[in-house]
């Protein structure tokens, strides 16, 4: 007989671990999402073992068929939430498409995620120009030297590609090609989600409503 990969469902003492980390009700007197969040990142970035600023994207193709990867959060404000990447890439061309998007951040570590939903916009050149010039040179020239999502050879062409644009930004600066810009996120609804005992989680959405957030507890 084949023994099950999935694990068994958490003990009473389990549980009981989790009430510890996650039971503090002050969360449902918070009124501004992006402070919240914040606080949750920060206490991710010190639990998490790997990029706590890590989330998923979801978009949609040309056929309305969701598309999800895992991209790097950059940068947080009241605008919304900021990533970068090649807007010739699979990703790139949705967005350009469809220009809505779903965040979702999983927190493993703290037994917490956070969902978004909310319509895209490009960011300016100067913040994309920004963002680029902070990059390790060599994340610099792999932008150029990538053609992101299209078929490759092999992995002696990329490195090939990689060694020519090397050579070809030889003793001068790497600028910002056209192709790579950013993206935010301009949220219309965030929630909340952390785990509780038994299953019985805890749940807070905000909903963007006449310019001002408007909290709703809901059921697990």
């Amino acid at each position: 007989m084949t023994q099950s990969v999935i694990p068994p469902s958490p003990s009473v003492e389990d549980y009981a671990a989790q009430l510890a980390a996650n039971g503090d009700e002050s969360i449902f007197q918070r009124d501004d999402p992006f402070a919240l969040f914040v606080d949750w990142l920060q206490a991710a970035k010190a639990s998490e073992p790997n990029d706590a600023n890590a989330m998923t994207l979801a978009t949609v193709d040309a056929d309305g068929l969701p598309d999800a990867r895992m991209v790097l959060l950059k940068d947080v404000d009241a605008r919304g939430f900021t990533f970068f990447s090649n807007q010739e890439s699979a990703k790139g061309e949705q967005l350009w498409a469809h220009p809505s998007a779903a965040l979702l951040f999983h927190w493993k570590s703290l037994r917490r995620q956070v969902r978004i939903r909310g319509a895209v916009e490009a960011v300016s050149e100067a913040e994309a120009d920004a963002y680029f010039a902070s990059r390790a040179r060599e994340s610099r020239i792999g932008a150029w030297a990538s053609d992101q999502s299209r078929p490759l050879e092999s992995r002696a062409v990329l490195e090939a590609r990689v060694a020519e644009q090397t050579a070809g930004f030889a003793d001068r600066d790497v600028p910002r090609p056209d192709r790579w810009t950013g993206w935010r996120v301009k949220p219309q609804q965030i929630e909340f989600w952390r785990d509780r005992p038994f299953r019985l989680h805890d749940r807070l959405r905000f909903d963007l409503q006449g310019g001002a957030w408007t909290g709703t507890r809901l059921w697990p």
